[in-house]
């Protein structure tokens, strides 16, 4: 079977053409364009550099979220436009539980790690079981020292990756009580790669959706928001006065 993989999750604009286990084809960028300018010239040029036919697609895995709000609605809109065109299912892939997948077979936990801000991060904890990716805890955004003392309290050697990393580094080392690692530059960041492999999973197992029913999974409001409910609540306070 044949996944076109799409993540716009963070920095990082990804996209890739999986087909079983083989990886035909990777478009990957980590820098600060916006994924509006990228998504769709990277998908193109995979297109005419492997001589697609998209109509040959059996579905669209898409990186859902967490991440930057942004970047998930680019992602999103992109996933849905192309299966309501081509008339092919969805495939919304945990963006943490993709970072993670690029560890595979990693002894230990595995801790993605994607900065939220406000000190917080978007994670969640994983570990390999019979070559099989396993969710000890599920995805969340949380406080990064809340997240430290958590792998404290497990007390197994943990491997981060995530744009996170640099931005919480030395917190990491000061806070920390158990054995850790970073990952290496080439697998710390997102990649359609393994979105679109575990896209191939996820769709043999029927975890399939069409594109009008797929929505990004934000884990949290966006600053936008927080600002208009705390500009209602004070308008409220003072109406109240």
């Amino acid at each position: 079977m044949r996944v076109l993989a799409l993540d716009s999750s963070g920095i990082v604009a990804s996209v890739a053409v999986v087909e079983d286990d083989t990886l035909v084809a990777e478009y990957t960028v980590n820098y600060k364009k916006t994924h509006s300018q990228t998504l769709l010239p990277m998908l193109d040029e995979i297109v005419k550099m492997t001589e697609l036919d998209l109509k040959t697609i059996d579905a669209i895995a898409v990186a859902k979220g967490p991440g930057s709000f942004t970047g998930l609605r680019i992602g999103s809109a992109t996933a849905k436009g192309l299966g309501l065109a081509l008339d092919k299912p969805l495939v919304g892939i945990p963006t943490v539980e993709a970072l993670a997948y690029n560890l595979y077979d990693v002894n230990g936990l595995i801790c993605p790690i994607m900065d939220a801000r406000r000190k917080q991060v978007y994670t969640g904890i994983y570990r390999y079981e019979d070559h099989r990716l396993m969710t000890v805890k599920d995805q969340m955004a949380v406080g990064i020292e809340e997240l430290l003392s958590m792998l404290n309290e497990m007390g197994e050697a943990v491997t981060f990756l995530g744009d996170g990393v640099p931005v919480f580094k030395d917190i990491i080392a000061d806070k920390l009580t158990v054995p850790f690692s970073f990952a290496p530059a080439h697998l710390s960041r997102q990649r359609a790669g393994a979105v679109g492999a575990l896209g191939v999973l996820y769709y043999k197992e029927g975890r399939t959706e069409t594109a009008a029913e797929h929505k990004p999974d934000y884990l949290r409001v966006s600053q936008a928001e927080r600002e208009r409910a705390q500009k209602l609540k004070k308008g409220s306070e003072g109406e109240n006065a």
